[in-house]
């Protein structure tokens, strides 16, 4: 059997050392509990990398069933020996594709959007449609490693200030959405709940 620790240690240490962006600890923490506190058993996940959320996910309840979706194919393969690695193949169920090729018509409880941020204004669309009526979106990287609160011109890289107006864009599109009522947690690197009204 499988030390979960050891092994999560371990996949904490490869995204560390080639750059994988996976959820800060405050984040997953905040994640799992939201998962245990309303009892959410189906999840959606757009963009798997190594699959350390969905495991994360998983590990809350073995009643819980993920499908997760990522385009990396370097990303991808490490995310089926990592999910392999923790005996939870039967219940991750990894999409191997760009998350616009994907149509699915299962409804979730939660849908995570974690995937390119330039894009979550239409995953949000995409995928709103997959959630139950009182499913959750949460969305990662709110924040994005604090360059969100930065000025424009403080950010050197053109496509960095691209990708932050982006990301701007974003929270304005949620806080002035009519279907859903979202809340903004400065938890991690910025996370935010939607909720159907």
């Amino acid at each position: 059997m499988v030390n979960t620790n050891d092994a999560l240690k371990e996949i904490e240490l490869y995204a560390e050392e080639n750059n994988v962006p996976i959820m800060t600890k405050e984040g997953i923490t905040f994640l799992t509990n939201y998962i245990k506190k309303y009892n959410i058993k189906r999840i959606l996940e757009i963009g798997a990398a190594i699959g350390y959320s969905s495991i994360m996910m998983a590990l809350v309840d073995e009643e819980i069933e993920i499908t997760t979706i990522e385009r990396d194919e370097k990303r991808y393969l490490e995310a089926v020996k990592n999910i392999k690695k923790f005996h939870l193949e039967e219940r991750i169920n990894l999409i191997y594709k760009d998350a616009f090729d994907v149509n699915l018509t299962d409804q979730y409880d939660l849908v995570f959007i974690d995937a390119a941020k330039a894009q979550n204004i239409k995953f949000f669309e995409k995928f709103s449609k997959n959630l139950k009526p009182k499913g959750t979106i949460i969305t990662d990287n709110m924040n994005f490693h604090g360059l969100v609160d930065k000025e424009p011109e403080e950010i050197k890289s053109r496509n960095l200030r691209a990708l932050v107006r982006k990301l701007k864009d974003y929270a304005t599109f949620l806080q002035e959405n009519k279907k859903f009522d979202t809340e903004f947690l400065d938890i991690g690197d910025g996370i935010a709940i939607s909720r159907p009204i």
